[in-house]
């Protein structure tokens, strides 16, 4: 039997570089599939790893339905017998909807990969979708790490180099806005520097700063310099 499987976490935990492997595998023993993303870092209609690795994929719009391009494919004579879904946090709840209807009608497994809460802390749509809808739920056990050592489990927007919790949830990271006035970055964080608003940058000036007091330092413990 066909299941909706979703694979979570924050970044840097592998997510990606899963989907790629979980693709190759099932290409190896001979199995047909399609690859859809949404937002990818490295741009449109490619689903790519931290680690260099990509391969071509189907861009998820705001207006593609998952259903009719699988079912488009299969009446066209094609072979479907699994989807990865890179990026799923960015699909709207009804496209979650339909991935259900995939596994549910057509018995073809879906394969999710996405960040469950964006840098407010809150659930993305697609990414609660998935929690209530999933079959499975699994939690990946890569642990990226906060700049103190802890595992991350929070993923902060970092807007010229100050942690931020306000604005639109989707704003793709590693960019400058369109009036080139602000550099958008995204952090990884343990829930205790994220609660306190100190992400990387901010923990060092902290401990260049005379006006710290000590045991602010001791709470929030800088990583020696490499």
């Amino acid at each position: 039997m066909a299941e909706l499987s979703f694979f979570a976490g924050t970044m840097d935990c592998g997510k990606s570089t899963l989907a790629l492997q979980m693709d190759h595998n099932h290409r190896a023993r001979g199995q047909v599939g399609i690859i859809f993303t949404r937002l990818d870092r490295s741009g449109e209609a490619v689903l790519s790893s931290r680690l260099g690795l990509e391969t071509p994929a189907v861009e998820v719009s705001a207006d593609l339905d998952l259903w009719e391009t699988v079912v488009a494919q299969l009446t066209a004579g094609g072979r479907v017998d699994y989807l990865i879904c890179d990026e799923a946090q960015f699909y709207s709840p009804e496209q979650i909807e339909q991935l259900a209807r995939i596994v549910d009608e057509l018995d073809i497994e879906v394969f999710a990969f996405g960040i469950t809460s964006d840098f407010r802390t809150e659930l993305f749509p697609g990414s609660q979708r998935l929690i209530e809808l999933a079959d499975r739920t699994q939690v990946l056990q890569v642990s990226a790490l906060c700049w103190c050592g802890r595992r991350a489990t929070h993923n902060a927007r970092v807007v010229d180099g100050v942690m931020v919790v306000e604005g639109e949830q989707v704003v793709v990271g590693d960019t400058a806005d369109p009036t080139h006035e602000a550099e958008v970055e995204y952090e990884v964080l343990c829930r205790r520097h994220h609660m306190r608003r100190m992400n990387s940058r901010a923990a060092q000036a902290a401990a260049l700063s005379a006006d710290v007091l000590p045991f602010d330092l001791d709470a929030c413990p800088v990583p020696p310099p490499a």
